[in-house]
């Protein structure tokens, strides 16, 4: 059997989309699997509408999410020659012919034959008229199988059966010279000896037009998968309005690589009741008998669900340097480059089991940069009360009494005062949580402590006392 060879083949129109990285991701998956070939290729003979910045968007999206690529990418706009020349053989071949007719006699037939409720498809006038020499403008169009059947055994879908007589002579040349999507593909994935083609089944009508093409070239038919499509929760096709749509926009909103690829894997694809897979699992149980022959249906919760517990299980490192970029974001820049990286590392341990999000996380992890806490007036006036400043004064001499920080210590000796000020623990926890992180939520007390150091947690308890007492 020959090496298995897998491409994705995104047009550069816009950003890259989370149905397009799923595509990529399967493909991907089979090719790792398999021991073959990921190809990179970048469909951008559509000038109008291609841009640089959308090509660099796509390499961004596959790198963020770890798709590596064998061999690409490569852009069709640097291989029209060879489309042209391949074009060129069908005509020598008589499976291909000029057509010399107008735009808009062409238009004017589509409305004439819809009118009648009759196919709008080209009607064939110039296939027999043996043009070999088209004076002014002429598009070059294939001479498509006008009986039988094409057959697709469908990796996903199964045998699908298409009628020729449906088939329209499509256009592979247009008169400007570029060729059309449906050439320029069978022409890269035979040269580029693509052996399974799996993609979108928007795309599926597409494939009887490319089969023929392919043995009228006289290349090998690669075998066929069609994926079903991904659905917003009305069951409309996925976009804007269901929420973000672009890969890079997970990114943004502090949801972690390889998150997202746990999740879209697993829209569309199941291994029995497993839902968390490492990418290794993924690799090794991947199959196309296991992907979904209906519409997936994307869940924003379930999503949530599990990029929070890749940052519960994720080792530290690896969330501090997702989590960098989004603390220099939020102004933190300063803070986090003279921070150590033990430290940060220490900081997503606290707050971890708190945040579904990177996003989530700098806002919790912000109270612990900084010589002192920015403090949330409302939790001053409820828990910073004149009252306490003489029980916080005693806290802070007790602590200032044990050299070092030791939690156990400190924690002993913070519930002795407590017992002896008559007060629960929560009632002297509080005002020493808003003192410390100027909140009144935070992790557990002393692991904050931790964090903060000795000199930290004593600097910022006397800040406290002040408050409380209105210095």
């Amino acid at each position: 059997m020959s090496q298995v060879r897998v491409r994705f083949a995104p047009s550069p129109t816009g950003f890259l989309h989370i149905g397009g990285v799923r595509t990529a991701l399967f493909n991907w998956l089979y090719a790792r699997q398999q021991k073959g070939v990921f190809v990179l290729r970048i469909e951008d003979t559509d000038q109008s509408r291609s841009t640089d910045e959308s090509i660099q968007a796509i390499i961004e999206g596959l790198k963020w999410v770890g798709l590596d690529w064998d061999e690409g990418p490569f852009r069709q706009t640097e291989r029209m020659d060879l489309y042209r020349s391949h074009a060129l053989s069908l005509l020598e071949k008589g499976r291909a012919y000029w057509c010399v007719c107008k735009a808009e006699e062409l238009e004017a037939r589509r409305k004439e034959a819809e009118a009648k409720g009759l196919s709008p498809r080209y009607d064939g006038r110039c296939r027999s008229l043996g043009i070999t020499n088209p004076a002014g403008e002429a598009a070059l169009r294939f001479k498509a199988p006008q009986e039988g059947q094409t057959v697709v055994d469908d990796l996903i879908k199964g045998r699908i059966v298409f009628d020729n007589a449906v088939l329209d002579d499509l256009i592979i040349l247009r008169s400007n010279g570029y060729p059309t999507y449906n050439f320029s593909v069978v022409v890269d994935d035979a040269l580029m000896h693509i052996t399974h083609v799996v993609r979108g089944d928007d795309h599926l009508t597409n494939t009887p037009r490319q089969v023929p093409i392919f043995e009228a070239l006289g290349f090998p038919v690669p075998r066929f998968g069609h994926l079903p499509m991904i659905l917003g929760s009305d069951k409309a096709r996925l976009s804007k309005r269901h929420g973000a749509t672009s890969i890079m926009a997970y990114k943004e909103m502090g949801y972690l690589p390889d998150a997202m690829v746990n999740y879209l894997v697993r829209l569309g694809w199941s291994h029995g009741d497993q839902e968390v897979f490492t990418r290794q699992e993924l690799i090794e149980k991947f199959s196309w008998d296991h992907v979904q022959k209906s519409a997936a249906v994307f869940n924003p919760e379930k999503l949530l669900w599990m990029n929070a517990e890749y940052i519960k299980t994720t080792e530290p490192g690896r969330i501090v340097r997702e989590l960098v970029p989004l603390l220099e974001r939020a102004g933190l820049g300063d803070e986090v480059r003279t921070a150590s990286a033990d430290w940060l590392a220490q900081l997503v341990v606290l707050v971890r089991e708190r945040a579904k999000t990177l996003t989530d996380m700098v806002m919790w992890v912000t109270p612990y940069f900084g010589q002192t806490a920015a403090y949330d007036e409302e939790s001053v006036k409820k828990f910073l009360t004149p009252a306490m400043a003489p029980i916080l004064s005693r806290l802070l001499a007790r602590f200032e009494a044990i050299s070092g920080f030791s939690k156990a210590e400190w924690e002993e000796s913070f519930k002795r005062l407590a017992d002896e000020e008559g007060l629960k623990m929560g009632q002297l926890a509080q005002p020493v949580r808003v003192a410390l992180t100027g909140r009144a939520a935070s992790p557990g007390l002393f692991e904050v402590m931790e964090v903060l150091g000795r000199d930290r947690t004593l600097f910022r308890l006397r800040k406290g006392i002040e408050r409380a007492s209105g210095a």
